[in-house]
């Protein structure tokens, strides 16, 4: 027996402390708080460019997706509801290494989520101090006036958080049911001002590139990261009254209800849009353009100054969420032993896991200080997340075919949805574009070699845990070089034609779940059953 799931520090003991203090509409409040942040401010000018109308189809698809993948994630959730789940539930079913790379995908994700948010804030706050933000020819950036303000608004975020998840929630749960007007009322704005139904078929039909950009513009337009962040119950799920029953009701509702929102939001850009033909089709549409450029052109004034204050709301509700789940993944890497252990102490009086906080708000520091721009967080932040919610899929189905007794049953079929989800997300990933994907297996990397070398350095676990995730190392090879040879700005040899290149992808999508869970039956196998945790969990 190896000892690669024991625990640098005792989560027994440090679950104890968590506050079990949120319930449903607590809970999601906190997903809609995640998933309605700076996408719908930013996204639809980008999709309706990239796609044209047929940008309703990113929408739906990329929905679609995610409801799937958060299917199999609540059902995890509602069944071994731990703080920080989606980094500790794949190191306990495939071991360290695939544990490593998990965790610091949605660390690393998490933390640069607050200072992305920050961003998108003080892009619309520019409009009125100029000096936050500079608009260099191909290369616009914050400013260093600007960096310091989205430093400046992540502490304040920090100390919400700071003082326990009751102040949080509630403060959250206002901050939501406000937020979550400013979209709803820019729709319906847009469509009372007139909506031009020609724009709909105008300059080549509904889908004047094809259907394949409204594909590839699920990741790198914004729809995904738009859609990011119903997580939320899922990471405090250590911390709900009824995690078996609210998690799953929460999470599926929010998802529907900003599927609903965005789908509106995007056919309501696409007829408002003004004198469409005398431009160079979608195309010509300014990507660098927002809500309240299309007010101002409409001369809807009430609206741009509703719009100024939700470009503040939305991200700042979101940003709010994310520094909450970030401080519990480093929560839960701490117990894993790929943090020092010291990290995951949570403070006894506020229930909060203060150190943790305090490490991510600097590695988020040093994300704002080095990407500098809102687009460059978005994208690596995406594929890392994409990344990490994927290996969770193998974990459930590892963990339902070891324990089944475990299992909540809310869920129906995972069987079938959780390989179709992974296969959906390589798809989505190789999509991200190679300039996206090298930079997020350069992030996955050196995870591997700094986080796996500390914990093999303190665990001394030899050899075996390895073998069972070289599933993964192999997996990101194909997917790296299958980006680099493909058609989404790799080489661009065009050296597999479409749609085999696809079709390529699946099937390493495919490989890639067998193998995880072959690797995860032999690392369960040789491991005691999740140990303290689960043990824990069927005293409840």
């Amino acid at each position: 027996m190896t000892t690669t799931a024991r625990l640098t520090a005792d989560p027994a003991s440090e679950d104890q402390h968590l506050k079990r203090e949120l319930g449903f509409w607590h809970l999601t409040g906190i997903s809609l708080g995640g998933v309605i942040g700076s996408g719908w401010l930013l996204a639809p000018m980008k999709v309706a460019n990239a796609a044209g109308p047929a940008a309703v189809v990113s929408w739906a698809v990329g929905g679609l997706v995610l409801v799937l993948m958060s299917l199999v994630l609540v059902e995890l959730g509602a069944s071994v509801p731990l703080s920080g789940g989606l980094v500790r539930w794949p190191f306990h079913s495939s071991g360290r290494l695939v544990g490593t790379m998990a965790g610091w995908s949605i660390w690393i994700a998490y933390a640069i989520n607050p200072p992305s948010e920050a961003a998108a804030m003080v892009q619309y706050l520019s409009l009125h101090v100029p000096r936050l933000h500079l608009y260099l020819t191909g290369a616009s950036r914050l400013s260093t006036l600007g960096m310091l303000v989205c430093f400046a608004i992540m502490i304040v975020f920090v100390v919400v958080n700071w003082y326990g998840v009751r102040l949080f929630a509630r403060v959250n749960l206002a901050f939501t049911i406000g937020k979550f007007a400013f979209p709803v009322l820019t729709a319906v704005a847009l469509f009372a001002s007139g909506f031009h139904a020609h724009n709909v078929t105008a300059h080549h039909g509904f889908a004047p590139f094809g259907y394949d950009p409204a594909l590839t513009a699920i990741t790198t337009s914004g729809v995904f990261f738009a859609y990011t962040g119903f997580q939320g119950p899922l990471d405090l799920a250590g911390e709900a009254r009824n995690a078996k029953r609210d998690i799953p009701r929460a999470v599926v509702a929010a998802l529907v209800l900003a599927i609903f929102v965005y789908i509106a939001l995007q056919i309501a850009f696409i007829g408002a849009v003004p004198r469409l033909n005398q431009i160079s089709g979608w195309h010509g549409v300014d990507t660098n353009s927002t809500f309240v450029d299309l007010a101002k052109a409409l001369n809807l004034g009430w609206l741009f100054i509703v719009l100024q204050v939700g470009a503040v709301a939305s991200p700042g509700g979101s940003s709010m969420v994310y520094t909450a789940e970030s401080g519990r993944s480093v929560y839960a890497m701490g117990l894993n032993g790929l943090l020092p252990a010291m990290i995951a102490r949570v403070h006894r009086g506020s229930g909060i896991p203060r150190r943790a906080l305090v490490v991510n708000t600097l590695i988020g520091t040093v994300f704002l200080f080095t990407l500098q721009k809102w687009s460059n967080m978005v994208a690596v932040a995406s594929a890392l997340t994409l990344f990490g919610y994927s290996l969770s899929l193998v974990s459930e189905q590892a963990i339902k075919r070891r324990y089944p007794e475990l299992m909540a049953g809310w869920v129906r079929g995972t069987r079938i949805i959780a390989p179709a989800s992974f296969v959906f997300a390589t798809e989505l990933f190789y999509r991200s574009t190679w300039s996206h994907v090298r930079i997020a297996v350069l992030v996955l990397v050196s995870a591997a070699v700094l986080g796996y070398g500390w914990e093999w350095f303190n665990q001394k676990s030899g050899m075996r845990d390895l073998a069972s995730g070289a599933w993964l190392v192999a997996y990101l090879i194909a997917l790296a070089a299958l980006s680099k040879l493909g058609n989404y700005g790799g080489m661009h040899l065009h050296a597999i034609p479409v749609p085999a290149d696809s079709l390529l992808a699946a099937l390493i999508g495919f490989a890639g779940y067998w193998f995880g869970l072959r690797g995860a039956a032999r690392h369960l196998r040789v491991n005691e059953p999740l140990l303290e945790d689960l043990a824990a969990l069927r005293k409840r």
